[in-house]
Parts: C-alpha cells; structure tokens; sequence
C-alpha cells in the first residue's frame, strides 16, 4: 500500500515540482556547465595543461554513470528524500573543496566526489522521486523540470562571468558551493518531506512491473539502451568538438558562437512546444520523430557551409536535445512500470553516462584514422540513425503468461 500522511503535512504537488526545478537549474547550471568557465583561469593560475583539466572533468562524468545504478536502487528502498537533499550537499562541499586544489590528484579526488553528486541531482533522481510519488502526474513534473532546467546555461556562463571579476576563481567556486550547500540542499529536504508514493488509482497492469533482472532479459532494454547510448556518445563528441568542426569549415570564433548560441533556445522551445501541445502523442511516436533530429542534424552540420544552414542544424540539434530527456524520462516507467524504476533506469543511465564520458577520447582517436571533421559528423550522423532504429524496435515488454 502506498504511504500516507496527515493532510497538509507535507507540499502540494506544484510546490514539490517548483523546488525540485529550482534544484535542477542550480545543480545543472554548476556541476555540468560551470567546469568550462574555470578552465582557462586555473590554467593562468597553477599553469595545469589541459588534458589534466579535461580528464578530472571526464572522471567526473564516468562516476556519475558508475554511481547511478547505486542512487536509483537507494531511491527504489525510499531514500529519495535523502538522494537529493545529500547530492545538492555533497555538490556543495565538493565545490568548496574545489577551491582549495593546489594539485592535479587532488582535483580529480574533487571531481569523483562531483560525479557521485551528479549521479544524485541531475535528473534521473528527480524524474524517479516525481514518478514514485505522484504516479499519476509524473509526465507533467518531467516536462516541467526539464523546461526549467534547459535554462542552466543560459544562468551558469554570465552567473560565473559576473563572480569571477569580484572573488576570483576559487572564490567564485566557494561561492557556488556555498548556495548549493545552504540552499538547493535544505530546499530539496523540505520540499520531499512526507510520504514517498501518493496515493493513487491501482494500475491494472502492476503487477506487470518489471524487476531489473526481468528488464535485463527483455529485448525493449537493451534496444532502448543502445538507441540512448549511441545518441548521448554521438551528442558528447559533437560538443567536445565543436568549435574545431566549425574551424575546419573556416569560419571564425565568432560565426561559431553566432550558430552554437541558438542551440539552447531551440532546446528550451522544443520543451515548450511539448508542453503546450505534444503531450497528447505517445512517447514513442515522439521518440522516433525526436531522434532522428540527431542523424538530420549531424548530417547537415557535416556538409553545411553558409550560415543559415549551420543555423537549421542548430534548431534540430537543439530540439532534439531538449526533447530526448523528456523521453527517457517517461518511457521507462512506461515499458517497465514504476516499483522499480529507480534500479532499471539508473541502469539505463550508467551505459550512457559512461558512453558520455568516453566520446570526446574516442572521437579523438577517430580523426586520426579519418579525413577530417566532415568525416567524423558523417559517422556520428550515421550512429544516430542506428539509435533511432533501434529506439523504434523496441516496444514495450508484454506481460508474461498469467500476469
């Protein structure tokens, strides 16, 4: 039976979303966009080359796919409360410490903390915490916290730009852990105290739920996890390399910065449209339509040479970003149900956070066998269309016999 509280023990549902938004816009706008902006200065400063940078970053980003299985399990037993509320904490201690580096180990000590938090903040724990306890309303909380969160960038560059002249580098980062320590974490502990699961309708199908072990066995999962794994791979090296794929093109820094600025708008406008007017198809028409946005995309940047079709790659490039989280998402409690999301999606995450971190190494290693970055985009184009075959394969698991 789902737990119950006292009436008025605990927030209303808009006030759950509304926190947990404002958590994934601060969380998002610091753990993932914020690490560009202190590159160059810890470069003037302590003279650390960039792959040193680049792979405490990457590090980073392979323990939240390593952590991720470990969070949905604990948010499956009914800590979800804690998941968030320790991850913004933990964020917050992990950017403090952050400003004290004086040594490459240490930085990269730094950022396996920073992964774990990732993997206990950034989405997928609050799309889990949203679907465990409002199981009738949880596609409309995803859309909600994916619109708001999709403005992280567009908060984190000038956020960073207007603390650094002030406090320095690691003052701005002090800064930033501070507000996360003292702000996102007690909002996140506030907002998810009360009952884990609302009370709601029973599912004619629950007991259809998978469990994981069901999941792994089921053609659906690992279809979905080679189509979200292909795409979160051909994504990060995309934006590992962009900037040299728009110099091999011969255009300048500022032609550059003219196209990659829209993708952040076209992303957030792709959720809006959604919001507004998508919610009525099924997320598996949209999912299809959605990724081929990736091998259309790729592929015009690929063979683009005037702006105006670098600024069509953008808008698809952006939409089909913004709208793919939203899928994901949704679909997983969807094919499998929701008993054990937490465990099944957090697989699913792991295989393509860990896809995440490698493209930009790996991607590396293809242009030496490869002509050139026309080359790679067309590979990567080429990847996205086997993500959105393979996404369009998999259908739900059926029931098994006397279920």
């Amino acid at each position: 039976m789902p737990a119950m509280s006292h009436p008025g023990a605990e927030p209303s549902y808009r006030v759950v979303v509304a926190a947990l938004a404002a958590g994934q816009l601060l969380c998002w706008a610091a753990l993932y966009y914020g690490f560009s902006s202190f590159v160059i200065p810890m470069q003037d400063d302590l003279h650390w080359s960039n792959p040193i940078l680049m792979g405490a970053f990457s590090a980073g980003l392979a323990t939240w796919g390593a952590a991720s299985y470990a969070v949905g399990a604990a948010i499956d037993r009914g800590y979800g409360r804690a998941v968030l509320t320790g991850g913004a904490a933990l964020a917050g201690l992990g950017f403090i410490a952050w400003s004290w580096v004086i040594a490459p180990w240490m930085l990269f000590v730094v950022w396996a903390a920073l992964g774990v938090s990732m993997a206990m903040t950034l989405y997928d724990p609050a799309f889990t915490v949203l679907t465990k306890r409002y199981p009738e309303r949880y596609r409309e909380g995803i859309t909600t916290l994916t619109l708001v969160g999709g403005f992280a960038s567009t908060l984190s560059f000038p956020a960073v730009a207007w603390l650094m002249p002030a406090l320095g580098w690691r003052g701005a980062l002090t800064a930033i852990g501070v507000t996360l320590l003292v702000g996102v974490a007690p909002l996140h502990a506030w907002a998810l105290r009360g009952a884990l699961v609302q009370s709601a309708a029973p599912r004619r199908d629950a007991r259809a739920d998978s469990t994981l072990d069901e999941a792994l066995r089921s053609s659906a999962f690992w279809l979905l996890a080679l189509a979200f794994t292909l795409y979160a791979f051909a994504s990060a090296a995309l934006w590992a390399h962009v900037m040299p794929a728009f110099a091999s093109k011969g255009l300048g820094a500022a032609d550059a910065l003219a196209v990659v600025v829209w993708i952040g708008p076209a992303q957030v406008a792709g959720r809006w449209v959604y919001a507004w007017i998508g919610r009525a198809w099924s997320l598996r028409t949209l999912g299809s339509i959605v990724l081929l946005g990736l091998p259309l995309s790729l592929g015009l940047f690929a063979v683009a040479r005037s702006l105006w079709l670098l600024w069509i790659f953008a808008a698809l490039f952006g939409i089909a970003n913004g709208l793919i989280t939203i899928v994901r998402g949704g679909l997983v409690p969807e094919y499998f149900g929701r008993t054990h999301i937490g465990r099944i999606g957090g697989a699913l995450s792991a295989i393509g956070l860990l896809a995440r971190a490698a493209a930009p190494l790996i991607s590396a290693w293809l242009l030496l066998a490869l002509q050139g970055y026309r080359e790679l985009l067309l590979l990567l184009a080429a990847l996205g269309l086997v993500a959105a075959i393979s996404f369009w394969l998999a259908r739900a698991p059926s029931p098994g016999p006397g279920e």
